[in-house]
């Protein structure tokens, strides 16, 4: 198969060694100002790993989709939009796009499955989520991750094509669910960096709990499945966000807690905006969400803010 993966940052060099990895003929795209694709035109490799010499690197845009039947796509979930205003005029007849990224659109709040089918109502499109860290890949790490699309042949056909021992890929069934999920740990991998910041680390498993909780409202209130917080794009993904030394979410809360700039991408912040947007239209208290948005966009004293959660009014523990 010949598979094109549009971004060279960290999940695209990815996606683009692992499908050459095993088999398939790949294109890995990036800008002409890319400082990503720069390095790896230098080197064939960046800070995280080396690019196999069967990827072919390319800035032609239009050339890369051609050339592709299946278009991954990894870029920051904010600038989706702006790449979809460079992709709607090509033809995408036979080919299905993979979105291989976790976010939420800030302010607008859309699912980014949604923003796709703006702009391309008609393509083929599934979503590739779940734990992982390209760090652990480089030594050859067994890893599970979902598929997801509104089309379960959709789903199959990918499953089909890029299973491995390496990659066990589950078929999701509720794309709603598992967007939410996807960009939502984010979120909660920044509270859990804020509670490394503040020295309360010992509270991770009830952020753990409590957020799962609470991101299983907002799913089930859009009209996905509440289950699905609990399986690998959410719960499932808490060990490598919570807890690993390379999720820069969590990185990003336990230096913002410590006063100090964090210079890489960290999705949750943007998410952090959108989910809020979301738990207004949709009725849901997102009290953990709330927080870390008071802490990072109304300038809340992180200990104060953190404190409050722990003097909401007693309840059940499954009572919403």
């Amino acid at each position: 198969m010949n598979v094109t993966v549009l971004g060279c940052g960290r999940w695209g060099s990815f996606h683009a060694s692992y499908s050459c990895d095993i088999g398939h003929n790949v294109i890995l795209w990036g800008r002409e100002s890319s400082k990503n694709m720069e390095k790896l035109k230098k080197d064939r490799k960046n800070e995280y790993m080396p690019l196999p010499l069967g990827v072919e690197l390319s800035t032609n845009l239009a050339y890369s989709v051609k050339n592709a039947d299946y278009v991954i796509i990894s870029v920051s979930s904010q600038e989706l939009r702006n790449l979809l205003e460079s992709l709607k005029d090509l033809d995408f007849t036979n080919k299905t796009i993979i979105l291989a990224m976790k976010g939420i659109e800030q302010d607008s709040g859309k699912r980014l499955s949604e923003i796709v089918y703006e702009y391309l109502p008609d393509v083929s499109l599934a979503v590739w989520v779940g734990p992982g860290h390209v760090q652990n890949y480089v030594y050859k790490i067994p890893n599970c991750m979902i598929i997801d699309s509104v089309n379960h042949e959709t789903v199959a056909s990918i499953v089909e094509n890029f299973n491995t021992n390496i990659m066990r890929l589950y078929m999701g069934d509720d794309i709603i669910g598992t967007e939410i999920g996807a960009a939502a740990k984010n979120v909660i991998g920044i509270g859990a960096g804020m509670l490394d910041g503040l020295g309360y680390t010992s509270l991770k498993g009830a952020l753990m709990a409590r957020g799962a909780r609470e991101v299983s409202r907002l799913i089930k209130a859009m009209g996905g499945a509440e289950i699905t917080a609990y399986g690998l794009s959410h719960l499932g993904d808490y060990e490598a966000t919570l807890f690993s030394p390379y999720s820069n979410n969590r990185r990003f809360g336990e230096m913002y807690i410590g006063g100090h700039e964090f210079d890489k991408l960290a999705e949750g912040v943007y998410t952090t905006k959108a989910m809020m947007l979301l738990a207004e239209k949709y009725g849901v208290e997102l009290p953990i969400t709330q927080c870390i948005f008071d802490i990072i966009y109304n300038h809340k004293d992180p200990k104060e803010a953190m404190a409050a959660l722990f003097v909401r009014t007693v309840k059940g523990e499954f009572i919403d």
